[in-house]
């Protein structure tokens, strides 16, 4: 990576800013630059915002951003995979919390990880499904390819496919996509059915696969549709594997991998899938560290087996990608009210974010004494010598024109109280069983 790839990706970016792209960059360049801003407002004090402290907020109200196009100058500028290596995404949805937001429209109850047991584990806010490269070593330089808000008459699932459709086509070599257990349904992979990528997705342990069906017997009625079912909770259903691998992991620890392959779910019969089931001997055990996983493969080639559990790995840089973004790039802090606003500001966010990635060659790390010399350069160590580097490339923005003071809200204004929107339930109440008798 060089700097004319960077400038080239700034300019890019600048160009698919349709309106307010001067305060919108501006933006984007305080955020990329100024580390110690702890909320939306103190990205107004960076050298780079050049208009006055409103700017900032009138550029995510009145701006507008070609996400068409920020996809394709993303796509272009994804990171090559070092040879012998594949470009992996991984894909997951993440939650803004808004419970307190009356005024904030379509928010809908989002389940809340990792809390305590007394907890109830529901917040209500925006949910988001990100499409990321994936570094080849656990951490948070993820790439982001699309990062787009899950409306409430869709699901993940769903909103994941359409990014899917819309980034694949854009990437110049062929990707392989991890998922977690939710991107393992019966649902996604008919959704996914046509996308160009490989896919390894993590399955529950209670999912049920058929074989493929038995020969037609020439008796009369309809042949079968599906052979001997293949419960994975169930070894008895199992029959003996088609392939398998033993070895170690990077920690030493054994590990075993066996997969079955011609495989399919009953309510996606066309899509053929291998099976895999991952034993790691040195595993807790416990819900977050399980001894067995499950997953299935769906691709061009077999995917070999000493790769499997490596290759899911990569998909844990999600979240460190996550905590990144909402720690550091404030994602979460402004408080806009429309969910458009939200989005915009979601696009600065991953500009921001895939700055860091570009430039993280072109200059050594800043880091604080109490800092490891020897541990790889993190996003936010980079972050702190972005301001040299856009001091080399410059920026596209012209300087402001003053325009004198705003003659502000006309006298006997009426100023209406704000709406309110209620909670959109995604699921409503299944009827019971007495309804279906009466049916």
């Amino acid at each position: 990576m060089n700097l004319n790839t960077l400038n080239e990706f700034r300019q890019a970016v600048y160009h698919s800013f349709c309106r307010a792209r001067d305060a919108l960059f501006n933006v984007c360049d305080a955020l990329v630059t100024l580390g110690s801003a702890r909320s939306f407002a103190e990205l107004s004090l960076s050298p780079c915002v050049t208009r006055r402290w409103p700017s900032v907020y009138a550029a995510l109200r009145d701006g507008q951003i070609d996400r068409t196009q920020l996809q394709q100058v993303f796509a272009q500028a994804t990171p090559i995979p070092t040879a012998g290596q594949r470009l992996v995404l991984g894909v997951d949805a993440t939650n803004i919390a808004r419970p307190e937001s009356p005024t904030a429209r379509d928010r809908t109850y989002l389940y809340v990880h990792n809390l305590p047991e007394c907890k109830a584990p529901v917040t209500i806010g925006w949910s988001f499904s990100m499409l990321a490269v994936l570094p080849e070593s656990t951490s948070s330089w993820t790439y982001v390819l699309d990062n787009t808000r899950i409306p409430s008459d869709q699901s993940a699932g769903a909103m994941a496919a359409l990014q899917l459709a819309a980034v694949l086509p854009q990437l110049s070599v062929r990707a392989l996509l991890t998922g977690d257990r939710y991107y393992g349904s019966a649902k996604f992979v008919q959704a996914t059915a046509t996308a160009d990528c490989d896919k390894l997705l993590r399955i529950p342990s209670n999912r049920v696969f058929y074989h493929t069906p038995p020969p037609r017997t020439g008796r009369r009625g309809a042949p079968k549709k599906d052979g001997a079912a293949f419960k994975c909770h169930v070894p008895a259903t199992h029959g003996p594997p088609t392939l398998t691998w033993a070895g170690q992991d990077d920690l030493g620890q054994r590990i075993e991998v066996a997969a079955w392959q011609g495989l399919h779910y009953r309510r996606c019969r066309q899509v053929i899938l291998t099976v895999i089931r991952v034993t790691r001997h040195g595993a807790s055990g416990k819900k977050r560290d399980p001894r067995v996983s499950w997953f299935i493969w769906i691709g061009s080639a077999p995917i070999p087996l000493s790769e499997v559990w490596p290759t899911y790995r990569r998909r844990f840089s999600l979240e460190h990608g996550f905590r990144f973004d909402k720690q550091d790039l404030l994602w979460p802090e402004p408080r806009f009210r429309t969910p458009e606003q939200f989005q915009r500001w979601t696009e600065v966010v991953a500009i921001a974010h895939n700055q860091l990635v570009l430039a993280r060659d072109l200059t050594d790390a800043q880091r604080q004494p109490w800092e490891s010399q020897k541990r790889p350069a993190t996003p936010r160590q980079v972050r702190r010598a972005m301001p040299r580097i856009l001091a080399q490339l410059g920026t596209p923005v012209p300087k402001p024109q003053p325009r004198g003071k705003s003659a502000g809200r006309a006298c006997g204004a009426e100023v209406t109280r704000a709406e309110r929107y209620p909670v959109v339930r995604k699921s409503t109440a299944k009827p019971h069983a007495k309804q279906y008798r009466n049916s």
